[in-house]
């Protein structure tokens, strides 16, 4: 069969799944709750042929023959705190689920293997030390956003904990005999300010205090702070971090305290394009009516898991619009516009251009021979001008 009669009868299994799907989305955005999510999810998934291991919150889908190619496409599915869907990740399991059901639709039995990975709650990373992405040849997925792009162009970035040690002492007593923790950490958060003004384009430090003393009249002999590290690569962060760490042992230095600063979590990568990916997605969704753009590095600082596994394997996380910039990510605004019609129709051309382009991998070995050689010289590239 031709690649345009499969990627029409792709279309025809999307259209004939939309009202299910949709309602499913409509379903997670009402109830932003995961066990919901991967309990709906996986029911689908089963009764579309698909085998499925559950761990959690997390899951694994597959049907196939178990040999290669291997593609997979990555669902979320967790909300925002107190915010519920504002990052739209009710539609990301609804494309990624329909691309996944519409593939098996339109092909019948599938030359290859196909994933459904599902990775709640930033467990990306997780996921790839167990191995789940071991052996894929692809990874795709797409966010809602405030902009249409071929590819997000997401920061690495890592939490920091700042612990400043201190000794106690009254103030009407013997405040000299005290050692200021919480002094040493403003005098740390205005030498990060200073580092602040250096700052290559992409890059950001931002602090709050967590914890700076227990009583007035008191000298802390604790204060803590947190910090978000950004910068544009991987190897950029860990430059970045090792001068944060310098602020807060030069304020250590300066007041007599000592300090501690430790990594919370993994943190994130910084995504890793893949040109040739992105542009066969961007094919096929302006096909279905919806163009994409060049993505604008500085109108976007966000970090997201998935560039933990466009480091390993290549990987595609577009962007389409589903409000305006103005509305932004994590507001009212964007959670209600992840239920609307604009959203609707933006989830499902989304879906479609996954569909065709998983349709394309697993029948074309050449795009994955290229599709590889884009990643080895992207991560070659990094090495270079890190």
């Amino acid at each position: 069969m031709e690649d345009e009669e499969l990627y029409d009868l792709v279309d025809d299994q999307l259209a004939s799944l939309e009202e299910r799907l949709w309602n499913i989305g409509v379903t997670l955005h009402a109830d932003p709750e995961p066990e919901l999510a991967v309990r709906l999810l996986t029911k689908e998934l089963e009764l579309g042929g698909f085998k499925v291991e559950r761990d959690g919150l997390a899951f694994t889908a597959v049907v196939g023959t178990d040999q290669k190619p291997c593609v997979a496409l990555l669902v979320e599915y967790d909300a925002v705190p107190g915010l519920g869907h504002a990052l739209g990740h009710n539609l990301v399991a609804v494309a990624g689920l329909g691309a996944a059901l519409a593939v098996v639709g339109a092909l019948g039995e599938v030359p290859g293997t196909l994933r459904v990975i599902g990775t709640p709650a930033e467990g990306k990373e997780s996921a790839v030390r167990a191995g789940w992405f071991d052996g894929l040849d692809a990874v795709l997925m797409f966010q809602p956003g405030v902009h249409t792009w071929t590819w997000a162009p997401l920061s690495a970035q890592v939490e920091l904990e700042v612990a400043f040690h201190g000794r106690a002492a009254h103030v009407t007593g013997d405040p000299a005999a005290g050692v200021d923790a919480l002094a040493a950490l403003i005098q740390m958060f205005t030498a990060v300010a200073a580092l602040h003004r250096r700052l290559a384009r992409g890059a950001s430090v931002q602090g709050i205090i967590t914890h700076g003393g227990d009583a007035t009249d008191v000298v802390p002999d604790l204060a803590r702070a947190r910090f978000g590290v950004r910068a544009p690569t991987a190897r950029a962060l860990d430059r970045l971090v090792e001068d944060v760490t310098a602020c807060a042992d030069g304020a250590a230095g300066a007041s007599g305290a000592t300090v501690e600063v430790a990594r919370l979590g993994a943190g994130h990568r910084h995504f890793r394009a893949n040109e040739v990916l992105a542009a066969r997605f961007a094919r096929h969704l302006a096909e279905l009516g919806v163009h994409a753009g060049e993505p604008d590095p500085v109108a976007v600082s966000e970090s997201s898991d998935v560039g933990n596994v466009s480091t390993v394997v290549p990987t595609i996380c577009p962007l389409v619009a589903i409000a305006d910039p103005c509305q932004g990510l994590r507001t009212p605004a964007f959670t209600a516009a992840a239920a609307g019609a604009r959203a609707r129709s933006a989830t499902m051309a989304a879906a479609g251009g996954l569909a065709r382009t998983v349709v394309d991998l697993l029948r074309h070995a050449s795009l994955v021979t290229e599709t590889w050689a884009c990643f080895k010289d992207r991560e070659a590239a990094e090495r270079a001008g890190d």
